[in-house]
């Protein structure tokens, strides 16, 4: 894209929904799945279209906006997103980790950590797992997921908090991220 501001969906949807539903969509498989991904991602824009003279750009930005609608229809999905994340959290570490043990190190514990950590955000409460997955999958700064979500910016920082907390405590105390970083250098 470039430095110009996105389209507002009042005037040109059909720009909003070549711009976005790529990012929706992808957005919508890491959170359900890509059997649900087309249906979330295509309610996503049947709302928005039906909301978009309702858009205001002062609030936030055609971007942040999809990504609120979206995470309210993955709501919708919640009971299904759950029982997927506990069913990942019952298979534990992959076949591939346990068949092919010369996988390098990274690959290995990320298979380990895999179903404690679906688990984990499968038990979170929903406003926290919605605030987690905003950041983690698509990248949305405080603003623009207290923005998406109709809450504040602290109320988005406490959410991540308790989240990552929780996580943490789930696996044990540690933090993958730092693990990896050990290992490698």
């Amino acid at each position: 894209m470039t430095g110009d501001p996105p389209p507002r969906p009042a005037e040109c949807f059909d720009e909003v929904f070549d711009a976005y539903f790529a990012e929706i969509h992808r957005y919508a498989a890491r959170r359900l799945g890509q059997d649900a991904a087309a249906d979330v991602a295509a309610q996503t824009f049947l709302e928005a279209f039906r909301q978009r003279r309702r858009y205001d750009p002062e609030r936030a930005s055609v971007r942040t906006w999809l990504y609120g609608i979206a995470t309210k229809v993955v709501g919708r999905h919640q009971r299904a997103e759950t029982r997927a994340l506990r069913a990942r959290a019952r298979l534990g570490p992959g076949r591939d980790a346990e068949e092919h043990t010369e996988r390098i190190d990274a690959r290995v514990s990320a298979e380990g950590l895999r179903g404690k950590l679906a688990g984990a955000i499968a038990a979170l409460p929903r406003g926290q797992r919605d605030v987690l997955l905003l950041v983690a999958l698509a990248d949305l700064s405080h603003d623009e997921i207290a923005a998406a979500l109709g809450i504040s910016y602290g109320t988005v920082g406490s959410r991540l908090n308790r989240a990552r907390t929780t996580l943490r405590r789930a696996l044990g105390g540690t933090n993958p991220i730092l693990t990896l970083e050990e290992q490698h250098g």
